[in-house]
């Protein structure tokens, strides 16, 4: 199964993820918890480089480029050879952190954007996205130093907000919304219940 965390900056992606990991490693399965961007080699390079202020402006198309090149490296090396193990995966984004950050954010057509994601990623998708929303001003103020991306205006926070939120509108079967202003345990108990009948179902799928 494979499970990914979206949101905003701060909203707590990286908190569920380890929860969820944690909670399904003591019920048993193998699990992998991986992120976006940088965790492969190649990926840490392009990580330095959108997201050091040091780069500062780039062409936003090489930046979108940029982004996708991680993930085609990420789900070719980690992604898929992890799921065809039959691991869960989670990974901290995945392809909608481009839709909203680059395609929203930016002055780019999003249809083109994902256009180029879904070729990179091979068009996997995860079982289930669990957005954890939260206003700009709340997440950002989170943090003493800011990356590039961190360190954009209130208003593109705003367009990536809203993006992650209509893409969840537009099909709920796959999106679990959490207001991440919640506490903890009470976020970490509502991903829990929505994985489990997902679970239930893989496993179902498995034995036949």
């Amino acid at each position: 199964m494979f499970v990914c965390f979206e949101g905003g900056e701060g909203a707590g992606k990286s908190t569920q993820s380890h929860a969820l990991r944690d909670w399904l490693e003591g019920e048993g399965y193998s699990v992998l918890l991986t992120f976006e961007p940088g965790d492969t080699e190649v990926g840490r390079q392009i990580r330095e480089i959108v997201l050091d202020p040091a780069t500062g402006e780039l062409c936003h198309r090489t930046e979108s480029l940029l982004y996708a090149a991680d993930k085609a490296e990420h789900v070719d090396t980690v992604v898929l050879p992890a799921l065809a193990f039959g691991r869960v995966v989670i990974t901290d984004r995945y392809v909608d952190s481009t839709l909203a950050y680059q395609g929203a954010g930016r002055d780019l057509d999003v249809a083109d954007v994902e256009d180029v994601a879904r070729w990179a990623t091979r068009d996997l998708r995860p079982h289930l996205t669990v957005v954890l929303d939260l206003e700009p001003t709340a997440g950002l103020g989170r943090f003493e130093e800011r990356d590039r991306m961190e360190g954009e205006s209130l208003a593109f926070h705003e367009r990536v907000r809203a993006a992650f939120l209509r893409m969840a509108a537009t099909n709920p079967e796959h999106y679990l919304v959490l207001d991440a202003r919640r506490p903890v345990d009470a976020l970490a108990d509502a991903v829990r219940a929505r994985v489990r009948p997902l679970l239930a179902l893989a496993r179902c799928e498995d034995a036949r």
